[in-house]
């Protein structure tokens, strides 16, 4: 990744080192964050908007930092807990879609807790609720009656996922009757349609390009049936969203049928995204935790008459059993037959690798959206050092 990994990552454990306090700790190097941020810039459509997944970016910070790069409003929220905790932070220029349908008894408590707003985030005209069955458009007509407050709908359209969404001409026809003939209550706010089967699915079962075809043929029909059938409906601000980052890159050309493209987890690329949609994309993101314990040779329970054989060199550091690969030492690994701990865990260390206790050592995650909330915060680096630490958005 690095051309210097050494100088990098010895780098990083010194300043970890004459930190205040040593505990497993998630990092953000925000040099590779801007670069990340620029290549997603440079692949960008110019007629389409970019929307920040928070799901994959869960820190307040961290989502302010690369709204203001992007020059961007808009966000897609997953979790009614984030959604709360944002709410009272954003302004009457934020656009919110639902990356998923919330449950109606989910929706319904956003509304009845609502933090006091200091602001002019208005949750219901600034909020765009997933709806992707004819009981959930109903269900939110009802809520709707029930809060006097028009709601705004989108609706989940499959364009070849199988993950939920309206998958026939026919079924949403019926959705969005429903919502033409309840426009006293919500209103349409467009199709979000996710993709990311386009890039996962193996070759011999159906070619990304035809994968990307079909979904697009979709849904243009979507759009077609909107204009043709319910035009009352249609207005040129409609949210037709789409992609994220593996399908990103293909949606570059002209003739894509959505403008609207959902990214987060480029930005930070952690280990499940390294694919070649990605590969412009570098890792900016690690988790480092110290060394507590070294070992000249691995003394298993039991087995202590053994010793002798046991003759690879080993450590115990603080923490472990994240979802994330052993990064750095190159060669270190955790240790199977001692088997993984989130107390304490065993590695393996290369014959040739000096690590010492209070040494570090680095993971990369695996995905983004879990991991960084099992850490108390983020420590953003810059040139090598440590900055003021971020908040990570409210789970609960």
């Amino acid at each position: 990744m690095f051309n210097h990994m050494d100088a990098y990552f010895k780098t990083l454990n010194k300043e970890l080192k004459n930190y205040q306090r040593a505990i497993p700790c998630l990092l953000v190097d925000l040099d590779i964050l801007d670069e990340n941020i620029t290549e997603a810039i440079s692949n960008f459509r110019r007629d389409a908007s970019l929307r920040i997944v928070v799901k994959s970016l869960p820190s307040v910070q961290l989502i302010e930092y690369i709204l203001q790069q992007t020059n961007s409003n808009k966000l897609m929220i997953f979790h009614q807990p984030f959604l709360t905790d944002l709410a009272s932070l954003l302004d009457n220029k934020a656009d919110v879609l639902l990356g998923k349908p919330m449950p109606i008894k989910t929706a319904d408590y956003f509304y009845k807790n609502l933090p006091q707003q200091h602001n002019e985030f208005n949750s219901f005209t600034q909020i765009q609720w997933l709806v992707d069955t004819e009981k959930r458009v109903e269900e939110y007509i009802n809520l709707a009656k029930q809060l006097n407050q028009k709601l705004r709908l989108n609706i989940e359209i499959d364009v070849g996922l199988h993950r939920g969404g309206f998958a026939s001409l026919e079924n949403l026809r019926k959705g969005l009757l429903l919502i033409e003939n309840n426009q006293e209550f919500v209103e349409f706010s467009g199709f979000m349609g996710y993709d990311p089967h386009v890039v996962k699915l193996p070759w011999v079962i159906r070619s990304e390009k035809k994968a990307m075809q079909l979904a697009n043929q979709f849904y243009e029909k979507c759009k077609n049936l909107l204009q043709k059938e319910f035009s009352v409906l249609w207005n040129e601000r409609l949210t037709f969203n789409g992609a994220g980052s593996p399908t990103l890159n293909l949606h570059k050309k002209q003739n894509s049928p959505i403008n609207d493209i959902a990214i987060g987890s480029c930005f930070v690329k952690p280990a499940a995204f390294d694919i070649p949609s990605l590969k412009n994309y570098k890792p900016a993101t690690f988790i480092a935790t110290p060394v507590l314990k070294t070992f000249l040779n691995s003394t298993l329970p039991g087995l202590e008459a053994l010793k002798s054989i046991f003759t690879k060199k080993s450590a115990f550091i603080y923490g472990g059993f994240w979802k994330a690969n052993y990064y750095y030492p190159k060669g270190i690994k955790q240790n199977n037959l001692f088997g993984a701990s989130t107390n304490q865990t065993m590695i393996s260390i290369p014959k040739n690798e000096t690590l010492k206790v209070d040494d570090f050592i680095f993971l990369r995650p695996h995905q983004s959206e879990f991991v960084f909330l099992q850490f108390g915060e983020i420590l953003p680096i810059r040139k090598g050092k440590i900055q003021q630490p971020w908040q990570l958005l409210n789970n609960s």
